[in-house]
């Protein structure tokens, strides 16, 4: 089955993937920081049933994958895919997640809240995203309570999350805002509107490839669709406003900016070492130069996977071995030139 990051959704020249989450917790059990490790098994025990019970046919996609039956590197690609928080990797309680086959459903058990249920796109696709988290979420409510006041909303640990719950985000990749300069005022208006910017990984990641994560930060005081809606209409107007400068960076000077984009080629068909921070810019390059038809036998998805596949854990994976950053980098460099391959591209 194809995963969500090799498949083409609209407006994905910009856009490269919309997530939506949902907090919750049980009535039922402590939070997860106070509760035993019979209450976090029965959490689990408690999930997979009503999931199942209400949705049968998820028995089929949906695989429970255990945290600590797995090895660092293991670990490691789950967050690098973005099916996991770096938090519930690293935690010492029975951790979880039910993961679908196309790796678009993550369910994230015994977090910081018993339940994380999250939902991945291809594209600028938030409204399908969320329709999806709230077919899970109101599957499980039918048949478990949750820690809800009317008054307040849902209860979380994090008082951030208080509320609707909800975590809305979508991943850009904005060069031609970057290379303006205009990614400054982009950041500024969006902290004026409640918008928080993050890097490829989120909360206190940097923007690496000229990837940026936007999201909201108010989950209290608004309904789950405004929250949505509210993301969706910034999105449509980063789209426009990042194409508008795309297409007058090359009309003003095409061939510096054809040069800019097949010195990227050149150096990722040939280099020999490859730091993650280098490939990520040269990569975002090769994509704009994609999306702007100068670059003609890649294509995004493409570039989406490269970008997953040269992050140290999947890289480690792909080696089956644990390896330095030295060796690391040497192995991202044969990576990129054996999937870039001959004189296709030009």
């Amino acid at each position: 089955m194809s995963k969500w990051y090799i498949d083409s959704g609209p407006d994905s020249d910009v856009v490269v993937s919309s997530r939506v989450r949902l907090a919750r917790n049980y009535a039922a059990y402590p939070f997860p920081q106070r509760s035993t490790k019979e209450d976090q098994e029965n959490v689990i025990i408690d999930t997979c049933n009503a999931l199942f019970a209400g949705q049968p046919e998820l028995k089929e996609s949906l695989t429970l994958v255990r945290l600590n039956d797995m090895t660092t590197i293991q670990k490691q690609v789950l967050v690098e895919k973005h099916l996991v928080s770096k938090e519930l990797a690293e935690s010492s309680l029975e951790t979880c997640a039910l993961i679908s086959d196309d790796e678009q459903i993550s369910i994230m058990i015994n977090e910081e809240d018993h339940l994380r249920i999250q939902c991945l796109k291809a594209g600028m696709q938030v409204d399908t995203a969320f329709s999806l988290c709230n077919s899970l979420d109101d599957t499980i409510s039918d048949r478990i309570d949750y820690a809800f006041i009317d008054k307040i909303g849902y209860l979380t640990s994090c008082p951030t999350n208080v509320g609707t719950g909800i975590r809305v985000s979508i991943m850009l990749h904005l060069p031609a805002l970057t290379m303006t300069g205009y990614i400054r005022g982009f950041l500024e208006s969006c902290g004026k509107l409640g918008l928080a910017v993050r890097g490829l990984y989120g909360e206190n990641t940097e923007a690496h490839g000229n990837m940026f994560q936007l999201s909201n930060q108010i989950t209290l005081g608004k309904s789950e669709k405004d929250i949505v809606e509210s993301i969706n209409s910034i999105g449509r107007q980063i789209i426009e406003q990042e194409r508008l400068l795309r297409q007058e960076l090359l009309n003003k000077n095409k061939n510096k900016f054809e040069d800019r984009i097949m010195r990227s080629y050149g150096i990722l068909k040939y280099s020999r070492i490859l730091t993650l921070e280098e490939a990520l810019k040269r990569l975002s390059d090769i994509r704009l130069g994609i999306n702007l038809g100068i670059i003609k036998d890649l294509s995004q998805m493409d570039v989406n996977e490269m970008i997953l596949m040269i992050q140290p854990g999947s890289l480690q994976e792909y080696a089956g071995e644990l390896l330095n950053a030295e060796k690391r980098d040497i192995l991202r460099a044969e990576f990129v030139r054996n999937r870039i391959g001959n004189d296709k591209a030009v």
